[in-house]
Order: C-alpha cells, then structure tokens, then sequence
C-alpha cells in the first residue's frame, strides 16, 4: 500500500461526503498533495487541501480541515488524525500497523518497492551519448550515473524502459577523428602527416596511432588517403565504442540500444522527418539555407535545419532522432539526460516535437551541470598522468566505482556540484557512501551472529516493537515504495541518496538504542521481533543501495 494514495483517497472521500452532507460547498477540488511535515510532531504525513479549496468554497482553511477530519478517525493505520493552523490534515502511522510492514517487507524481499503505476509504458532514457572521438570524462559521468539511476527506478515502478546511447557517428566532428587518427597513425609509422586543423589533439589519439600501427601494420599507406583515412576511422570508431562502453561498465552503466545517427540517413527516417515539416508548413527556404520557423511557434528565433552546403545541422539530426522515437519505434514517453551546454537547445526540440505531431509533454528533457573535482581544499582541473581533462577511468581507479555513483547522484543534476575525491576514499562516517555500506554491513553482521547462535526469528511477534527507535527505524523503511513513485514523477533520482542517509541514520540510532541479540532468557520475544526488524531493515537498504547502482556489502 502507497501510503500517499491512502490518505488521497481518504481525503477525497471525506470532501464528498462532507459535501453529501452539506458540511461543504459542492465545489470541485484541487488535487490532493500528500507532503512529509519537516518537524515529526506535525505527524509523519499531511496535506495542505483545506487551504487551497478555501476560496472556492469560501471558507476558512482551519474550518474545512476539522470538517475533513471529523469524516476521518483514526483507525488501524492511522493511529491519529488532526486538522492544524493554517489548514492542514495532520496523520501519524499506527505502531500496530508499523509492526506489520516489517514482515510485508520480509515477504517481498528484494521486489519491496517495486510497483505498477508505470503499467508496462514504453519509457526510453536517453544518457551519456558522448561524441565518439575520445574517452568518457568526469563530466560525463555525472550524467551516465543518473541516466542509470533513473532507469532503474522507472523499471521498478512497472515502465517498460529502454536505455538508448546515442552514436553520433555522422557528420563533421567524425571526419575530424576520422582524419585525426589517419594523421596519427602515419605519424606512427615515420610518416610526415600534418593534424588537420580541426584535428583532436589527445594524447589519446596518439596511443590509438600506435595500437593501429602496430596491430594492422602499414597496409592503409599503400591506399589512397581518402580510402585510407575512412578505413582507419572505422577501425578507430569501433575501438572507441569499446573504450567507452568498458569504461561505463566500471560503474555499472549499460545499454539496451546504441543508436547509430547515421542510421538515421541510411533507413531514410531523416527524410520522413524533414518531410513532415515541410508538409506541416514549419519549414523555409533563406539564404540558400532550410530553416525551421520555431517562430511561428513562439521561439525566439528560426533554426538552421540544413545548411547552404547541403549538410544537415546537428539538429536536422536530433529532429530526425526524435521521430525515430515517437513515431517509428512508438515510444510513449522519451527522457533526455543533456549535458549543459544543450540548454538552449531544450525549447527549440520542443517545438520541433509539437510540429511533427507529437503532444511535447511527452518529452522530458533533463539539463546536467558541470562537474568540479577536487581534494580536499585543490582544485584539481587536469590528470597528472595526461595533462588532460581527467577521464572517468582515473577518476574510478582513484575513488572506486561506488563513491562515483553516490557522489554523483547526492546532487540535483540542474546544480553544479563539487566531487571531492579525497573525501570519497576516507573509510569514516564522514564519507556518505561508507556511512550507508557499514550500516548494510553492520546488519549483515548482526544476522550472521543470531545465525550462529542458532536463533530462529521466524515466528517473531512484531507487536512488540514499541520503542521510539523501533519504529522511527520501521517510518523510515516503508517510506521506499512512496520514493519510488515520486521519482517517476520528479524524475530526481537524487532523492535515493538522501533517503540511504536517513534510513542508515535510523537504523544506527535504532542499534545504538536497542540490544537485538540478547543472550538472557526472558529476552528471547524481543530479540526475534528486533531481528525481524534488522532482517527487513537490511531488505531496504540493500533494495535502496540496488536501484543507485552501489554495492551492498556484508563485510566491511
């Protein structure tokens, strides 16, 4: 049970009824929004509707709240229900009831907090889609880890999802490689071959001269240098797909699709698209040029969808991208994870959206900020080794893939964030991700030693969890299935981090306060009901751990 859907429909049947009786205007009202009050005497959930239906019903917010509540007594779930200044609907869980979610938790194991509300939509996650042309870089990673994160969430909550790499392996910026990496490889083989201008400079690029050098020899010398320099570059794309799909996969990223842009102009989708838009009367003509009037639909200024070269723009080729999604593949719902520099680009693919005939809502377009690293108080800007921008290789050989992915997700992705990597190595309390994983391993401890001592919690009663850290510990754990679903709806996937925190914190103050295993007789009802309570507690933490894509260790 959704313990926000509970109390909406709770809510919603006291306005009718209210209304039935004459309590209440007969006035349509606002949606019911379930919030966690800050301070735990103001219950653990409430609701603000009293005062957004007052003015429609032209009452007080305080009066409807008590009209609300007198409809609603508390019961086996709620052990109480008030009406508070200014407006609200105040609910406080009933400890019975609390009891009780520490065996639906056991039951449910490793599915607790998954649902249904996604009910098998087709859901595609679109992150990372680096230019293949050098390695994945810190700043990358930000977006791969909460692309991730995302996905794992939306597939718990019963979407159909799909997680798409875009290829761009069209256009200038892979005749630049291409080119780079011919340029590379004859240098390699004592040839006087100049970088082109537009050249990537990368000591990396240089490595891969030397790998095609020495693996393939000096065959492509004897072709012509175009027939030469496309061979190499395939060769070079390949390898570099490879890198940075092994390099993803240090920290738990993977794939279902890597989309090929160039597929885009093989299959003729590009074509359809562009088509659509000169049908829809979106498009015109200037300066030699295809533009797409987005001013017609309120944007600032037209866009260039092909230039007077004749070569597409790299939004011809997201427009083209896009009615892949929507109408070829028939995707119902499409999450772009953009780095920063694609900010502006955010209302212009909207627009473009709308004018091929698919309703915008179902575009959610995600803006990731830069990334900083440091240690401790330096700044670190470069990789010793390189000289370069550091790449996420270094950067998990350095921290380890589970402090890149708790680090990353703890920040909203619209804020820049500060990774402080000499922080994400410290083994203390201090270190958010080693603070999670030792109350995860804390737990397994706990359990290994009642295994030992040959303790069967099976039949624990949990009615007898009373104590006030029992059951701040058990407000925590039911709290998972109603992050879920929020996330499918803020899609804020940070939100996992901080609720690790909270619920570990629970859990510490719930050990420091409690003795689970007790060796005295009389002791033995509670201690199998405080292992119930551990073994679930460990369910969600590890569940919790799971979806960020973060190790749950039993030794530490």
């Amino acid at each position: 049970m959704l313990i926000s859907h509970e109390i909406d429909a709770r809510v919603r049947a006291a306005v009718e009824e209210a209304q039935r009786r004459d309590l209440l205007p007969t006035v349509a009202p606002p949606d019911v929004v379930v919030e966690r009050p800050q301070k735990p005497e103001h219950g653990d959930f409430a609701t603000s509707l009293p005062m957004r239906l007052a003015r429609a019903a032209r009452m007080k917010p305080l009066e409807i709240a008590e009209r609300l509540v007198s409809l609603m007594p508390g019961d086996d779930v709620f052990e109480r229900v008030w009406a508070a200044p200014p407006g609200f609907i105040n609910f406080v869980l009933h400890p019975r009831w609390l009891g009780r979610q520490v065996d639906e938790v056991r039951r449910a194991g490793e599915g607790y907090g998954n649902l249904d509300v996604g009910a098998g939509t087709r859901v595609q996650v679109e992150y990372v889609s680096v230019n293949p042309t050098g390695p994945i870089h810190v700043g990358h990673a930000r977006g791969a880890v909460l692309g991730s994160a995302l996905a794992e969430v939306l597939a718990a909550a019963g979407y159909d999802v799909t997680r798409e790499y875009y290829v761009n392996d069209a256009g200038s910026q892979m005749d630049a490689f291409y080119k780079s990496l011919y340029a590379r490889y004859a240098q390699a083989l004592g040839q006087d071959v100049p970088l082109p201008p537009e050249g990537y400079q990368g000591q990396y690029m240089v490595e891969l001269g030397q790998e095609l050098a020495r693996e393939l020899g000096d065959r492509f010398l004897a072709m012509p240098q175009e027939q030469a320099v496309r061979e190499t570059g395939e060769i070079g794309l390949g390898r570099m797909l490879e890198c940075i799909q092994q390099d993803l996969e240090m920290i738990g990223v993977r794939f279902d699709v890597w989309f090929r842009e160039r597929s885009l102009y093989q299959s003729g989708q590009y074509n359809k698209a562009m088509g659509l838009l000169r049908q829809g009367g979106h498009t015109a003509e200037r300066e030699g040029a295809l533009w797409f009037t987005s001013t017609a639909l309120g944007e600032d200024k037209d866009n260039v969808l092909v230039r007077s070269s004749g070569l597409p723009t790299y939004f011809a080729s997201d427009v083209a991208y896009h009615y892949n999604k929507f109408v070829e593949r028939g995707l119902q719902r499409v999450i772009n994870l953009w780095g920063a520099d694609h900010q502006g680009h955010v209302p212009r693919m909207k627009a473009v959206v709308g004018a091929l005939g698919i309703d915008p809502s179902r575009l959610h377009i995600i803006i990731v900020q830069m990334v900083s690293l440091r240690r401790g108080d330096e700044v670190v800007k470069v990789s010793k080794r390189t000289g370069e921008l550091i790449t996420l290789r270094e950067l998990v050989e350095e921290v380890g893939p589970d402090a890149c992915r708790f680090f990353f997700l703890a920040r909203s992705p619209e804020s820049q964030m500060d990774f402080d990597m000499e922080l994400a190595t410290k083994q203390s309390a201090d270190n958010p991700v080693y603070y999670v994983q030792y109350a995860h391993a804390r737990i397994a401890g706990i359990l290994r030693l009642a295994r030992e001592r040959g303790i069967d919690w099976s039949d624990g009663d949990v009615s007898l969890l009373a104590h006030e850290a029992e059951l701040a510990l058990v407000r925590k754990m039911v709290l998972l299935p109603e992050l879920v679903e929020s996330i499918t709806r803020t899609l804020e996937p940070h939100s996992l981090p901080h609720y690790a925190l909270e619920l570990a914190t629970a859990f510490h103050w719930f050990y420091q306060q409690c003795r689970v295993v007790s060796s005295v007789p009389e002791d033995a009802a509670i201690t199998k009901a405080r292992l119930k309570l551990t073994e679930g507690a460990r369910v969600v933490l590890a569940r919790t751990l799971h979806l960020m894509g973060v190790n749950a260790p039993d030794r530490m």
